[in-house]
């Protein structure tokens, strides 16, 4: 574990938006977070504190700004290892492994991972409650799917008016999904970071004929306007009506926080269009 400087708050710098918002859960707010200017377009939720630096883009960290905070802590992840040779020599680094082929299911590797987190940082007894209220809140929601009997779902990104991000097997969508007892309507498999980039008209390869697709803000404006001009869009099944809904953002890329994210906007779907029978 990191030395403390009396007792002061340790001073982490996390290079990705999952072990951000954890750190935030485990009481524990980042001194400095990487590509921090998207955070609200992202992950929206928890909420980050005024005052965390922006360390800019993950990818090309600022080190000087990194180099000036003097960090007890650089938390990082494996897609960023070409840049282990630099942060090492600015302070302690851990590495935590979430996305990786060898990590697993996604959502076992974030809860993992959690555990490895406050370890480091002496935040166990904290980890320990939020890591149960997940367990609680995930058997809650299934209690309300299974009263729901919902039809199967997609959940797709827009990249463009031509092609979508669709969410499948491994990845953290479809762990949740499993978890709280709803089928994903996509059951090809994806790579090992949750999602497949297909043309539009492939989601025609959905052979349920209820299935239900969603879609995460942001959605580009122009691809609504071309869906509604779109033969190929009118085709699918999604195009009924009832049958296509445009969520508010859910991080693809994220850990525990942003699994219950999204299992919460997908439980406010199912029942809201419960409640328009």
């Amino acid at each position: 574990m990191p030395a403390r400087a009396g007792t002061r708050p340790l001073r982490i710098a996390s290079l990705d938006y999952g072990i951000a918002s954890t750190l935030l859960s485990l009481g524990a707010v980042p001194a400095a977070v990487a590509d921090l200017a998207d955070w609200g377009r992202w992950v929206v939720e928890p909420k980050m504190p005024d005052g965390v630096v922006d360390l800019g883009s993950a990818l090309e960290v600022n080190v000087e700004v990194l180099t000036l905070l003097k960090p007890d802590l650089i938390v990082t992840t494996p897609y960023l290892d070409e840049l282990l040779p630099v942060l090492e020599r600015l302070g302690p680094v851990l590495r935590l492994s979430i996305y990786a082929p060898e990590a697993g299911p996604i959502l076992d590797a974030a809860i993992k991972a959690t555990g490895v987190l406050a370890r480091a940082i002496d935040r166990e007894a904290d980890a320990m409650r939020f890591l149960d209220e997940t367990e609680a809140f995930f058997d809650r929601c299934k209690a309300r799917v299974n009263a729901l009997s919902p039809p199967p779902l997609a959940f797709v990104n827009f990249m463009d008016t031509r092609h979508v991000r669709i969410y499948g097997n491994p990845g953290l969508f479809d762990n949740v999904l499993e978890r709280i007892g709803i089928r994903n309507a996509w059951t090809e498999q994806s790579n090992f970071w949750g999602f497949q980039t297909i043309a539009i008209e492939e989601l025609s390869r959905v052979k349920d004929r209820n299935a239900r697709l969603a879609a995460f803000e942001p959605v580009p404006g122009d691809v609504l306007p071309t869906l509604s001009q779109s033969a190929l869009w009118q085709a699918l099944p999604f195009a009924r009506p009832g049958h296509f809904t445009i969520l508010k953002p859910a991080l693809m890329f994220g850990m525990v926080n942003e699994a219950r994210r999204f299992a919460d906007l997908v439980m406010a779907m199912l029942e809201d269009d419960h409640a328009k029978l």
